[in-house]
């Protein structure tokens, strides 16, 4: 135990690596970058769910809806192959980082498989069963995330403090 305090000690004087910068490479081989953004994901979509209720009697008022997995699935679906950099100056290759995603807020828009027209209720476009329901989707999705993402830290403290 004492020799790990001293390695760790030595690493944040040496100056030229601290903690932070291995903390985050640690970090950014794993889900957790993934795992993050989804959770932003989530509580932005709780956002403007929530919204869309509160303003489900608001005349004029135009659904809100999150944009996040298509983003996800076409930032994954861009490259076949990711090519590992070992260093800096090698060109990187692949698909984007899936972690650069950002959940964006968007109006809903009628399309032909959307009722989500004008005047769905006949003051606006929010339907509250929808809502409701993409409220109970968009829950159960954040515990999830939230689920893995504490099971990664498990599994992270774990291995920091040996197999017991």
């Amino acid at each position: 135990m004492r020799r790990n305090v001293y390695a760790a000690r030595t690493v944040c004087e040496g100056g030229l690596l601290t903690v932070e910068q291995r903390t985050v490479k640690l970090f950014a081989s794993t889900n957790i970058p993934l795992l993050s953004k989804a959770l932003d994901a989530y509580t932005l979509r709780h956002r403007a769910i929530s919204s869309n209720i509160a303003n489900i009697s608001s005349a004029g008022y135009r659904a809100q809806a999150v944009s996040f997995e298509d983003q996800l699935t076409a930032s994954r679906s861009a490259g076949a192959v990711t090519v590992a950099t070992t260093d800096p100056r090698h060109i990187a290759g692949g698909a984007d980082d899936p972690a650069a995603v950002t959940p964006r807020m968007e109006e809903v828009r009628a399309t032909p498989g959307n009722s989500s027209g004008p005047d769905t209720n006949g003051v606006n476009n929010v339907d509250i069963d929808t809502e409701m329901a993409e409220l109970a989707r968009n829950q159960l999705r954040f515990k999830f995330a939230a689920r893995l993402l504490a099971g990664t830290f498990k599994d992270i403290q774990e291995s920091i403090r040996g197999s017991q």
